[in-house]
């Protein structure tokens, strides 16, 4: 059984080239929140979302970018079709929160979307820190934490 909060069963693989992608996108980005979308498959009951790559993007939030991050519509389409023409998707979205612990913040929380996984990272002092992923539940409507799995080798991207 999982720990509490903990989203059973449920599993977002990356390799540690993507994390590391990850956290130099992210630090970065320091001192505001940094964004990206995860770029992978989805898995299914049996099988964990696999994530292949990160593709960082421009945090657009011009007011509150310590705090918040906005993605530019255009850039969100783009990446999209980018990712559908290779037969991949958006599987997830990635944020950093600057001095300030990884995890759904009340904000998140209410502005996130069913199906996506959200990988948010501590970053302080400008470093990366920690990273954990969460996934809305639809029946019960709140964020539960999936496993988060760093292998040593790339996914594989067959289809």
């Amino acid at each position: 059984m999982g720990s509490p909060g903990m989203a059973e069963g449920v599993t977002l693989r990356i390799s540690q080239a993507v994390l590391e992608h990850i956290r130099e996108h992210l630090e970065a980005g320091y001192p505001n929140e940094a964004c990206g979308a995860l770029i992978g498959r989805a898995g299914g009951a049996d099988a964990p979302r696999q994530g292949i790559e990160f593709r960082g993007m421009r945090n657009t939030n011009v007011e509150r970018s310590r705090h918040r991050y906005n993605i530019d519509p255009v850039e969100h389409l783009q990446v999209q079709r980018d990712a559908e023409g290779r037969g991949l998707e958006i599987i997830g979205w990635v944020h950093s929160h600057p001095d300030n612990q990884a995890r759904m913040s009340e904000f998140d929380s209410t502005h996130g979307w069913p199906f996506y996984s959200y990988v948010v990272a501590s970053v302080v002092r400008g470093r990366f820190a920690k990273a954990r992923s969460f996934r809305l539940d639809e029946s019960s409507g709140e964020y539960g934490e999936e496993r988060l799995e760093i292998t040593e080798t790339e996914a594989v991207s067959s289809p």
